[in-house]
């Protein structure tokens, strides 16, 4: 997008859409890192929240935003000439592709753009729902695949701890933390109710917690994750909302409270990857620890790792020695 902008033409000519208000902002941030020596580059953002009057037009370069709002400034409120557009990008293309509402706003905006505009989509994974997609809206593309899941396991050591209920994974849990020293662990959960009892169990025992789930404001959202980032809170408990490229170096440890499932409950190996890639990121070694509480998430887990092709070793966390071992 940077080097496609004609400074001196004072409009957007680059458009990105992202999943997620966070997503879009940590996109942002990059863009202003990376063109920090290009001080005439502007970049505004199309989210929620960010209101313009009636009637203006937007003069930055490049325009950052979630679907719904890049749309409404495309169309309804031509804050933005989409003819003018240059460059699309589709980040995390999978989800904008897999969430109904994303994906029709997302080729609304596709067929308001000019023919020769150039069409970007990224994603750590590509499942071929998506690949049809892709080919719909990038007719001919030139393809970059990168070996990321093997990549990206090497650095992760897999373990699973068997329970029987949800009070023995919270003593697990307890256990686990404990014994080994804990830059910043991120706990995912499978319904905001477990993350938010979670939290406040957690906070009982004297944890620094922060809690993020789908329902808190956008705003409430991206202060949590800036103070995990800055490290005020050592432990982020969320739900999925947070598997995906929220980048905070210091996470160690990635802990699946519940393993994660599609709506079918069928094993979710995409958002396996994601949650656990949180950590081992940037080729620094990383923990991921999963929580086994039935017959049925055994096999869960057991498919999972049937699918990575990778072995997730067994834990004991009442044997203090075998943790401290592992997380040397």
């Amino acid at each position: 997008m940077l080097s496609q902008v004609e400074p001196a033409n004072r409009y957007p000519q680059c458009l990105c859409l992202s999943p997620t208000y966070e997503l879009a902002l940590q996109t942002g941030k990059v863009i202003e890192q990376m063109g920090k020596f290009y001080p005439e580059l502007k970049l505004a953002y199309a989210v929620r929240g960010n209101k313009l009057e009636r009637g203006q037009k937007v003069s930055e370069h490049i325009v950052i935003g979630t679907p719904g709002t890049v749309l409404d400034w495309c169309s309804k409120l031509k804050f933005i000439d989409p003819k003018k557009i240059k460059v699309f990008v589709l980040d995390e293309a999978d989800v904008m592709i897999a969430t109904q509402g994303h994906q029709d706003q997302s080729i609304r905006i596709q067929r308001m753009l000019p023919r020769n505009c150039q069409m970007l989509l990224f994603s750590a994974t590509f499942e071929d729902s998506v690949w049809k997609f892709a080919q719909k809206v990038v007719p001919d593309p030139n393809i970059i695949k990168l070996k990321r899941e093997e990549e990206t396991l090497d650095t992760i050591k897999q373990y699973y701890v068997l329970c029987n209920n949800r009070d023995e994974k919270f003593q697990a849990l307890c256990n686990l933390y404990g014994a080994i020293t804990i830059a910043q662990a991120m706990i995912f959960c499978h319904t905001r109710k477990t993350a938010s009892w979670l939290a406040a169990e957690l906070s009982k025992e004297g944890h620094q917690v922060a809690l993020l789930s789908g329902e808190m404001m956008v705003e409430q959202r991206a202060a949590v994750i800036e103070r995990f980032r800055e490290g005020k809170e050592k432990v982020l408990v969320t739900t999925n909302v947070c598997a995906r490229g929220i980048d905070v170096e210091q996470v160690s440890v990635v802990i699946n409270f519940d393993l994660p499932v599609d709506k079918d409950g069928n094993p979710d190996n995409e958002t396996y990857l994601h949650r656990i890639g949180r950590t081992g990121r940037f080729g620094k070694r990383g923990l991921a620890v999963n929580m086994v509480d039935s017959k049925h998430s055994m096999n869960i887990l057991n498919r999972i790792q049937e699918h990575f092709n990778k072995k997730i070793e067994r834990l004991d966390t009442d044997d203090l020695d075998e943790i401290e071992k592992i997380a040397n």
